[in-house]
């Protein structure tokens, strides 16, 4: 059973965390890398265009709009849970199975002790990254920078150090619920990211409160402008030309402005204590459930380790 995820160039955190979790998860020898099943985790991955032979095993995974729904009652699915309730809606599929995003399992595995909490942290979109200017942006802001392509634990001990995390990326804010730090979500710049943040929000009786952040460069405004990708030859012409760049400067230090502002301001949001925790257990028996039919000893030796 192979564990499938987006594998992106640069890796991007909350799929990463797909290659990490999983094997505190589940019992030595369960994934290996054989295509005859797939275990779907962490992410936006319930696309159409999965292979149709395998069977696919979903676990706490999510639609997020960038295709169509797969068909998931043609014999080949077996759904351990899902995101959220719009992806259950699009799915045709029991709303109970719709109990959170699979990261909130990192509550089940060890972590390393915490570090003391320490100001305002700020994790951008990883399409932000290659568009923006999010580092100086921190800089001069005085915030600490959350780069999404860093290492996952890495990433895990900034959220964890962080009093506040401000987040475009769905997966800070998600790890972040989970750990207990509070965040503060930002409206992602490309629209196609913004839908699957209330499925998420749904599963844990969370109204968002989205916070909007000034474009940090031209390109970005462009972007949420048109909805546009803006990484083409053409575009990389324009935008990178010393006058656009000249200009950005300008740019760059009104989204500084902002940002320091809503660090300031914005009130954070935290999921319930009972929904966080009920959202875990949940997860945890369903995966539990699965896995005893697959292998019963290792069963029980895994729920004592939990």
């Amino acid at each position: 059973m192979k564990l499938t995820y987006y594998v992106g160039d640069p890796p991007n955190f909350g799929d990463e965390i797909n290659a990490s979790m999983w094997d505190q998860l589940l019992p030595q020898g369960l994934l290996d890398d054989g295509e005859d099943e797939l275990f779907l985790g962490i992410g936006s991955i319930l696309w159409d265009y999965l292979p149709k032979s395998p069977r696919k095993i979903v676990a706490g995974s999510g639609f997020g709009g960038y295709t169509a729904a797969p068909d998931v009652h043609d014999g080949k699915w077996e759904i351990l849970w899902v995101r959220g309730p719009e992806t259950a809606r699009v799915l045709g599929i029991d709303p109970a199975l719709a109990i959170t995003d699979a990261a909130v399992l990192l509550r089940a595995v060890p972590l390393p002790a915490a570090p003391p909490r320490a100001g305002v942290a700020f994790m951008p979109h990883v399409e932000s990254i290659p568009r923006g200017a999010w580092a100086d942006v921190c800089a001069q802001a005085g915030v600490t920078f959350l780069d999404p392509r860093a290492p996952v634990d890495q990433l895990l001990a900034g959220i964890r150090a962080a009093e506040v995390l401000i987040t475009e990326a769905m997966h800070g804010a998600i790890v972040a619920d989970a750990l207990r730090t509070p965040w503060v979500p930002v409206l992602p710049f490309h629209h196609i990211n913004r839908a699957k943040w209330n499925d998420w929000a749904a599963s844990l009786d969370v109204t968002l409160n989205n916070v909007s952040l000034f474009p940090s460069t031209l390109r970005e405004a462009w972007v949420s402008r048109t909805g546009l990708l803006a990484m083409g030859g053409k575009s990389r012409m324009i935008f990178d030309s010393m006058l656009i760049r000249q200009c950005d400067q300008l740019v760059t230090s009104r989204a500084a402005a902002r940002l320091a502002k809503v660090a300031q301001t914005a009130t954070p949001q935290l999921s319930s204590d009972a929904a966080i925790a009920s959202a875990t257990h949940r997860a945890l028996d369903a995966l539990n459930g699965f896995v005893a039919r697959r292998s019963p000893v290792a069963e029980t030796q895994r729920t004592i380790r939990a």
